[in-house]
């Protein structure tokens, strides 16, 4: 059986994306409070699968993963690319014209924007995750209130769906990493090719040094589908590169990480694995 920590409660889309990438295997969902215990779940279990959102198409990248992803020792064994649908759901017995107050999480909120507008005097509230928003509502009874969230959420906590696919853009995907401690990952990696890089570098502070790393990535061919710049704490107007990239040829990507050292300060690679598939739906 998978155990993997997700952020966010039963019904969260952290554990659709992963009973999906594990889809025909056993897995035990292990609800987190925040990304950090991710982490912590790991440590505590070595054999345990972290799975994070990365990036939304919509409200775009989640910066502060990304250093989590470079603080720790654990690689990317993958990752999942989910359409994100919500739905409006509140305690049974009630219309939408009932519910005097929505909560969900800021981004789910902000995705949602437009259908929230036909709702006049509807008061909007913030909430930490859109699966516990839907928890709550069901544990506390509370009636004119209801939750943005997954469907999988509303029927794990007994909610009528008032209303389905109520985000504002249609195409709203979702990209989760799944991480683990190298063993774990060799296993999950076992019968996947590997076309997908992630790597974080630093740069000396001179004029032209990332246009020249760029320079030799697309000498071997390299094909950068992300870059992601974070300032360097403590280090005024220095930056570190995230950077996601695809190739065909396994060999020329790791003459081409040789390449760029003579280039840069500092390396790490946080993950090789296979690109997931966008869904049609």
């Amino acid at each position: 059986m998978k155990r993997v920590a997700i952020q966010g409660g039963m019904g969260a889309y952290h554990g659709i994306a992963a009973e999906n990438f594990f889809s025909g295997e056993d897995v035990e969902i292990i609800p987190c409070v925040n990304f950090k215990d991710l982490f912590t779940a790991i440590k505590k279990d070595s054999n345990v699968v972290g799975i994070m959102a990365i990036e939304n198409t919509i409200a775009g990248s989640l910066l502060p993963n990304y250093e989590l992803l470079k603080e720790h020792k654990y690689s990317i064994a993958g990752e999942y690319k989910l359409r994100v649908s919500h739905c409006l759901a509140a305690l049974p017995g009630q219309t939408i014209h009932d519910i005097k107050e929505v909560q969900s999480h800021p981004i789910a909120l902000m995705q949602c924007g437009d259908f929230l507008g036909t709702l006049p005097g509807i008061k909007v509230v913030e909430h930490e995750d859109t699966a516990l928003a839907a928890r709550d509502i069901s544990l506390h009874n509370w009636m004119g209130n209801a939750a943005i969230c997954s469907e999988r959420a509303a029927e794990f906590y007994g909610l009528n769906i008032l209303a389905k696919g109520i985000e504002t853009n249609k195409r709203n995907f979702t990209r989760f990493l799944i991480f683990a401690n190298s063993w774990v990952v060799d296993e999950i990696q076992k019968d996947d090719v590997i076309n997908k890089a992630s790597i974080v570098f630093t740069l000396p502070h001179s004029e032209g040094s990332l246009s020249k790393v760029l320079s030799v990535f697309s000498f071997y061919g390299i094909n950068l589908t992300k870059i992601q710049s974070l300032p360097i704490i403590g280090r005024e107007w220095e930056y570190q590169f995230y950077v996601d990239f695809k190739f065909e040829d396994l060999e020329r990507y790791k003459q081409s990480l040789a390449a760029i050292k003579p280039l840069i300060n500092e390396l790490k690679t946080l993950g090789e694995y296979q690109e997931g598939i966008t869904p049609t739906e």
